[in-house]
């Protein structure tokens, strides 16, 4: 018995040291890869646009274009640009996500708090971005756990690679560490241009998306995290407080508005944007085509389908209507002087430059009254017509 425990006791001690080593190890290089710093480059972005690591964020994502940019509050109180990011994959098609397992990278105003951001993924950094909303809830749309994470392999997530996740992770984590609570994660199916607004009014979606349309341009506008409520099943945002910036988002949708307007009346096309199965940035597929390890990509086969457009309203070239002519060109035109009044036939004269006609003499004989080639034979003016009698029809068929 004792030669038994001196060999399982040291070979037991061993194994617990082993696997608490290898444990201790993960915890520090998870700690390592949670805690990572900012790249200096783009600390030096920060600074360039008058903020620093510890501001608070909002992150807008764009799926036809595979970006998510990460603006940052500024000294002055507005959220300014600060660096784009390639998607590496997200899934599904343009439009709402609606319900579990249908694949679909959700689209709307998101809310992600501390508590939301995972240094323990399985996909390297994660955070859950906040599916469903309000809005999403009040659709009855089903689903969760949509994440912003590591690798190339989405099922409704959106997928950075690892380093970009890690990246955003840092960002996220500092703004936390200054005092955010939360940041806003907007999510569009594309830019919300005026363009892209009036090529994809036929698209099912339209209506929603003019509700996020309204969204990103008061952020655009003001500067300012919008704040999202909903009222009826839509999309409603709070006015700014500030009476210049409200103004300002006013002028800027109704110019928006009245483009999109005259983008349709101009002829623009309108289209459908279809995927197999979502899309991937044209960075990530031409280092992925060189060999650069991204881990696993999701239905890959699916991206050589991504982004097709089928053509519902064909493009219509609409001619501009000539310039008025200026009131000068056309006065010399139809004046007296004009170089177009001289340029006449021989002997012309113009209607208004004749004398009133005089009454013309009444008709005093009833011949004047003829047609003239009555009058002309009457004359004898033409020889008498020729009123002999023709060949019969049945004698010329006989004859032949």
């Amino acid at each position: 018995m004792r030669s038994l425990l001196r060999t399982f006791v040291p070979a037991l001690l061993g194994g617990l040291i082993a696997a608490w080593t290898s444990m201790a190890w993960t915890s520090a290089a998870l700690a390592d890869k949670a805690s990572a710093p900012i790249p200096a480059a783009t600390l030096a972005l920060m600074a360039a646009r008058g903020t620093h690591a510890a501001s608070p964020i909002v992150l807008r994502a764009y799926k036809k274009e595979s970006e998510i940019e990460v603006w940052k509050r500024n000294a002055a109180g507005r959220y300014v640009p600060i660096k784009t990011y390639p998607i590496c994959r997200w899934s599904g098609q343009l439009g709402p996500k609606t319900k579990s397992g249908d694949r679909q990278t959700p689209e709307g105003f998101y809310t992600v708090a501390k508590s939301q951001m995972n240094p323990n993924s399985r996909y390297y950094l994660s955070f859950d971005i906040g599916y469903p909303n309000a809005y999403d809830r009040a659709h009855g749309s089903t689903g969760s756990a949509v994440m912003v994470h590591g690798i190339c392999s989405s099922m409704g997530c959106f997928a950075m690679t690892d380093a970009v996740a890690g990246e955003l992770f840092s960002i996220a984590r500092e703004a936390f560490a200054g005092g955010q609570s939360a940041f806003q994660f907007q999510s569009f199916p594309f830019r919300m241009t005026a363009a892209n607004m009036a090529r994809h009014r036929t698209d099912p979606n339209i209506a929603f998306w003019r509700q996020l349309k309204e969204g990103s341009d008061r952020f655009e506008a003001t500067g300012e995290e919008p704040v999202v409520s909903v009222a009826g099943g839509r999309y409603a945002f709070a006015p700014s407080r500030d009476a210049a910036k409200e103004a300002a988002f006013t002028a800027l949708h109704k110019d928006e508005t009245d483009r999109i307007a005259a983008l349709v009346d101009e002829g623009a096309a309108a289209v459908r944007t279809t995927y197999s199965d979502g899309g991937q940035h044209a960075f990530w597929a031409a280092r992925i085509r060189q060999g650069f390890p991204v881990g696993d990509v999701s239905r890959p086969e699916a991206l050589a389908y991504a982004g097709q457009e089928v053509v519902m309203i064909p493009a219509r070239r609409r001619l501009p209507p000539p310039p008025p002519v200026p009131e000068a060109v056309w006065a010399a035109w139809i004046g007296t002087a004009s170089p177009s009044l001289t340029m006449r036939v021989a002997e012309f004269l113009p209607p208004y430059a004749a004398e009133p006609p005089r009454l013309t003499a009444p008709v005093t004989r009833y011949a004047q009254t003829w047609p003239s080639l009555a009058r002309a034979a009457i004359e004898a003016a033409l020889p008498p017509p020729d009123i002999a009698p023709t060949q019969p029809l049945i004698e010329k068929v006989a004859q032949r």
